[in-house]
């Protein structure tokens, strides 16, 4: 009885919550965005001190980040099909779709070279693979030698499907956004005709949005069971601490520069975007979120949420946050930059400047193109180690870490692509309308 009427109340508290904090756009007000921010910080806290002082009992609460990040990962097909068809539709000519691509690529590529620089130079720095032991590592296993047949050729042919409902369950979302820029054209190019399936997709992305803002209730529990599951699952706090120490020059390399890569961002944001640190406050539950959950992919509806309640323009956060979860992965590409020159000083092999300028190259290029195939990350990261003649085995040095180090270099994708989208809003505003 007890518990039916603790099942009412907690009810009737989310109904009107819903009624009051949410608008017919989908957008939170101010005030309740920034209390729902401190309870996701909370989360985080929680699940933090859960999955250190309980170790593997923490497991126990892993249910509910894995229901959070399902559910997240439900809205996205929709979401980004709907938003980047009513993106380019919006734009009335379609000629102003090559020069939104055009400065949307510009920002991807130069900030993805700035991250991979930025992580060389660290780990030059640093030196974090001396006196690295490489003794017992295992062969590559089946995953590593499948992973090692895929080339550029497999890049390229990933970005269009034969299935786009295979695509969509397999979350392979490059190909989608590509059909959907396509469509959009196509809708745009028809005029009058075209308008009412234009309206269909921005009412379907209208009700998206709703739907992310009623998700966005749950995230301070769900964030809380993938933290405390997470680090749960990594054993007990000292077993969690030695393996921090067996690759702790690594793990402080790869964290300050994307400390300093963070810092850049801002910098971009207020001197080039010229948005004021609000902004950044704005999408701190979206930086977050991608720190909880470990992909970018399943943000994306609480990134384009945030970047809605921001009044980032709707040309700018339809397309471009949409375009940057697939291909924009600053954090991913210093990652692999950063250990791959870690793997080589592991193995005392020295690399002159000619095979750096090699590995910041195949590793800008990897990180943009590479995000359609599955296990993107390992099939990158083995793309780089190959041009460069790395051992592939070495990857063994980092898997003990790689799971704590992706929810940074995550949260860093995540917060690029909020910065390219301010970048975009500031030329949508300045040089079309």
């Amino acid at each position: 009885m007890r518990l039916a009427v603790l099942g009412a109340a907690v009810y009737r508290y989310i109904r009107t919550a819903l009624a009051r904090h949410t608008t017919h756009t989908g957008s939170m007000n101010s005030r309740h965005s920034f209390y729902l921010l401190i309870f996701i910080i909370i989360g985080v806290i929680a699940g933090l001190i859960v999955g250190w002082y309980w170790g593997a009992a923490a497991t126990g609460v892993a249910w509910l980040g894995k229901l959070f990040l399902n559910t997240l990962s439900m809205l996205v097909i929709p979401l980004l099909v709907s938003a980047v068809i009513t993106g380019v539709t919006s734009l009335g000519d379609v000629r102003q779709l090559g020069r939104l691509s055009g400065i949307t690529i510009s920002y991807y590529l130069i900030t993805v070279a700035i991250a991979v620089l930025i992580g060389l130079i660290m780990v030059n720095i640093i030196q974090p693979g001396v006196g690295v032991s490489t003794v017992g590592l295992a062969q590559p296993d089946e995953l590593l030698i499948a992973a090692q047949e895929k080339g550029i050729g497999d890049i390229l042919l990933s970005m269009v499907a034969p299935n786009l409902i295979a695509a969509a369950a397999e979350t392979n979302l490059l190909p989608l956004i590509l059909w959907s820029v396509a469509f959009g054209i196509a809708l745009a190019s028809i005029g009058d005709k075209g308008k009412p399936a234009a309206r269909f997709f921005e009412s379907l992305n209208e009700g998206m949005m709703l739907l992310v803002s009623w998700v966005m209730y749950f995230a301070p529990i769900g964030v809380f069971g993938l933290i405390a599951g997470m680090f749960g699952a990594a054993g007990s706090a000292q077993a969690f601490m030695e393996k921090i120490a067996a690759v702790g020059l690594h793990v402080v390399t790869v964290l300050s520069g994307l400390t300093i890569h963070f810092i850049i961002l801002i910098l971009i944001m207020l001197f080039v975007a010229r948005q004021p640190i609000s902004y950044f406050v704005g999408m701190l539950r979206a930086i977050v979120t991608a720190f909880a959950t470990a992909s970018s992919t399943a943000t994306l509806p609480i990134t384009i949420q945030c970047a809605k309640e921001s009044n980032i323009d709707e040309r700018a956060r339809r397309f471009v946050l949409p375009l940057g979860s697939t291909v924009n992965m600053d954090g991913t590409a210093l990652y692999e930059a950063a250990a791959a020159m870690f793997i080589a000083q592991a193995y005392n092999l020295q690399l002159d400047l000619g095979q750096q300028a090699i590995i910041f190259i195949s590793a800008t290029l990897a990180a943009i193109g590479a995000a359609g195939i599955p296990q993107a990350g390992l099939v990158t990261m083995i793309i780089v180690l190959q041009v460069v003649g790395l051992p592939v085995e070495g990857i063994g040095l980092l898997l003990a870490v790689d799971w704590f180090l992706d929810r940074f270099r995550t949260a860093t994708n995540v917060w690029g692509d909020a910065v390219g989208a301010a970048v975009v809003h500031r030329y949508l505003q300045k040089h079309i309308d």
